[in-house]
């Protein structure tokens, strides 16, 4: 039996893709280690693999790769491994050392253009230090995959390494309906679940529900503008037409996510990283039987045009956005949802995974 010691910077609780991956990989006869970090607020978890959350002195910033880097670096070391997993730029350079070092196979899983983040857009000295780590490593790297054929041709484009597209589709299962804790009035619910970080959307939708009646915006998810959105949305919650659900475990939103009308995705246009995005949420609202209103980018717009569950915005403006919600003519669980759940699931993404674990070079 091989041993995978897999590796993120998270606090694994909400990280979906790692929990399929490591669920994959264990029932084909791999034994895992998982190591991630643990906060304060960190909830418990319970798992059939081992799991190692590392407690740190820092939790952001500078210091907090440092260290996270640095700790993970003689964790693994002294791990017994045949195979290293790097899920993203932020933990490639302790994984790639190691894996020199001791002559072990590494795979590399980018969930996302880390260099082309919002939050690195107007800090160009800290942009530089991560650019120089994933050009001195990515070129060398032989088993890669990533979330989007977009990304993985910007890096062949770039480093002419191959990138495997495994999409992180929902494994199939059955719905359980939770509950609101508000009445709705007969109105419909508009959803936005995941991080309520810079370049979401979610102002924009804040904005149209100006012009929205017979509508309410719910939000599940905490992250960096969380009391700036809250702020903006203070109107609309003394009207009762917002409510913030913050951070829940995936199970219970899973229970809430079937409620809704329509989920929405609009990110913002802010570099490659956004651009190039296939958001999780889009394949969650279809797999709770949702259809979905999206932002106009490549990957968005691709698979929602391709497998007709929903739309992509005409524009950015907020009354034009309000009509398009208004015309909105995609029902919940209808035919085309139905099969596009069918087709779009973590299945068809599995078997390329174990395939790519089986033939690590």
């Amino acid at each position: 039996m091989k041993n995978i010691i897999i590796s993120v910077t998270n606090d694994l609780i909400t990280d979906q893709r790692v929990e399929k991956i490591c669920n994959s990989l264990f029932n084909n006869n791999y034994n895992i280690v998982l190591i991630g970090k643990k906060l304060k607020s960190s909830i418990p978890i319970n798992r059939k693999y081992k799991i190692i959350r590392m407690s740190l002195l820092f939790n952001k910033g500078f210091l907090f790769y440092a260290e996270y880097n640095l700790r993970l670096f003689f964790r693994i070391l002294f791990l017994k491994k045949d195979i290293l997993v790097s899920n993203d730029l932020d933990t490639l350079l302790p994984n790639y050392i190691v894996s020199k070092l001791q002559s072990k196979k590494i795979i590399y899983d980018s969930h996302e253009l880390f260099t082309e983040i919002p939050e690195l857009i107007n800090r160009p000295t800290v942009k530089k230090i991560w650019l120089e780590i994933e050009k001195s490593i990515v070129p060398k790297l032989k088993n890669c995959h990533t979330v989007s054929d977009s990304i993985a041709n910007f890096y062949f484009n770039k480093y002419n390494t191959n990138f495997l597209t495994i999409r992180n589709l929902p494994i199939a299962k059955n719905i359980i309906l939770g509950n609101f804790p508000f009445d709705t009035n007969g109105q419909k619910i508009i959803l936005y679940q995941g991080a309520v970080n810079k370049g979401r959307g979610i102002e924009l939708m804040l904005e149209s529900m100006k012009y929205l009646k017979n509508y309410i915006f719910v939000i599940i998810g905490t992250g960096d503008v969380f009391e700036d959105v809250k702020l903006q949305a203070s109107k609309l919650i003394s009207q009762k037409k917002a409510y913030f659900f913050g951070k829940l475990p995936p199970l219970e939103m899973q229970k809430l996510t079937p409620l809704a009308d329509i989920g929405i995705s609009f990110e913002e246009d802010l570099g490659l990283n956004y651009r190039y995005a296939l958001p999780n949420k889009i394949f969650d609202y279809l797999h709770a039987g949702v259809p979905v209103l999206v932002s106009n980018l490549p990957e968005m717009h691709k698979i929602v045009n391709e497998y007709k569950f929903g739309e992509t915005i005409k524009n950015r403006n907020p009354q034009v956005i309000a009509k398009q919600i208004e015309a909105f003519s995609f029902k919940k669980n209808s035919t085309e949802i139905i099969n596009a759940k069918n087709k779009l699931n973590w299945r068809s993404e599995e078997e390329k995974l174990i395939s790519l674990y089986q033939n690590a070079k």
